[in-house]
């Protein structure tokens, strides 16, 4: 039955991802607490399982999103490359955080993670500053290390930061979307890793069937394939729907999600 589970939140969060161009981590992670916590895994390790599984996810989705937007010419490659280290040695350094955060806390946590998305959704849509040069490369590494420890710590691919910062600095948005795409890739495989790893090392984690580390391994292969394909079925909805209220309408249930993770978790 917890199969039916995974597979309902990975066709959500593939849904949303192509609707809304949003990451699937913030549909998976509160979808993982709930469903892990119902099945009875230990509360204190729930927060850590589910971010660290969602982060596993985002590895197929990420290759499926960045060969596209490549495809269109939309990744900057050069901005890819100053940012990949930072944003790498950030997931490490965030996934390592994550794993001191008590699970109660590190629940709220996620909780205030997912109101401050619903209010930069609701309230705050990305904007371009055409003309304005591109940081340079000591910044935007920079810039990845801090998007690679939050996405790490909330378990995102990074686009909800990533996005807003290259608007900002001067990337046309279809590029900028395209090259978060990019960048997903090392915060996933390096947050994903980091997660593996210390839950190993706090042995918290090893007489549980299933993990690998704080990655469910049956969560990961089920959504992982049912949001890559329900992707492509949300990208083409995206086109026939009306996309501004269904936007409005995700970031409400957002919030509701957040609010419901704070409360639960403090």
């Amino acid at each position: 039955m917890i199969y039916i589970w995974f597979a309902a939140a990975g066709i959500i969060a593939g849904l949303c991802a192509g609707l809304f161009g949003v990451g699937g981590g913030m549909v998976i992670v509160p979808a993982l607490i709930w469903i892990l916590a119902a099945y009875g895994m230990p509360t204190d390790i729930v927060p850590h399982v589910a971010v660290g599984t969602a982060l596993a996810t985002i590895i197929l989705t990420s290759i499926s999103s960045m060969s596209a937007h490549h495809k269109r010419g939309g990744v900057r490659w050069e901005i890819f490359k100053n940012m990949a280290k930072g944003l790498v040695l950030g997931s490490l350094v965030g996934a390592w955080i994550a794993t001191l955060i008590d699970g109660a806390v590190l629940q709220a946590i996620l909780g205030g993670g997912a109101v401050l998305v619903a209010i930069k959704m609701l309230f705050f849509p990305n904007q371009e500053r055409p003309g304005v040069p591109p940081p340079p490369p000591y910044q935007q590494g920079l810039a990845g290390i801090i998007i690679g420890i939050l996405s790490a710590i909330f378990g995102i691919g990074g686009g909800s930061l990533t996005v807003p910062y290259l608007s900002q600095n001067g990337v046309p948005m279809r590029q900028a979307v395209g090259t978060s795409a990019a960048c997903g890739l090392p915060i996933a495989i390096a947050g994903a890793l980091g997660f593996i790893w210390f839950g190993h090392r706090g042995g918290a984690v090893e007489d549980m069937d299933g993990l690998i580390g704080f990655v469910h391994i049956g969560a990961f292969i089920t959504i992982s394939i049912l949001s890559f394909i329900m992707a492509k079925v949300g990208a083409k909805l995206a086109h026939a729907l009306p996309a501004q209220t269904l936007k409005r309408a995700f970031g409400v249930l957002l919030m509701i999600v957040g609010v419901q993770l704070i409360v639960s978790g403090l």
